[in-house]
């Protein structure tokens, strides 16, 4: 008896685009854009607190991430950008990992509703 084990790969019903924090830029720029973004624009961080499911890895770019990414889904649709004095970039690769899932909502999906 042969027995295969074939791949299959997850695909997700969110496709993107993510905003995330911009890798070539200092720990310092990142961290105040996310800390303004936490503190000015009501934008939800309790997902990077200890606990939480997005508080791993704990870096400030990968919980930059998550609240750039929150901020941009939640306001794309009035004009919000990614960029955050280019702290953060767009990214079509999904940055999800574990039980941190990162949101992506298409402008689209906004329009409908507010018709």
């Amino acid at each position: 008896m042969v027995f295969a084990l074939i791949c299959i790969p997850t695909i997700s019903a969110q496709n993107g685009p993510w905003c995330v924090a911009n890798r070539k830029v200092s720990d310092q720029v990142v961290q105040a854009a996310a800390v303004w973004t936490c503190q000015q624009s009501g934008v939800d961080c309790s997902r990077i607190q200890l606990g939480q499911n997005c508080f791993l890895p704990n870096t400030i770019k990968d919980h930059a991430s998550v609240v750039f990414n929150t901020y941009y889904q939640h306001f794309k649709h009035q004009g919000g950008s990614c960029d955050f004095h280019g702290a953060a970039v767009i990214t079509q690769t999904d940055p999800s990992h574990g039980s941190c899932q990162f949101e992506s909502v298409p402008v689209s999906n906004y329009r409908a509703k507010m018709k």
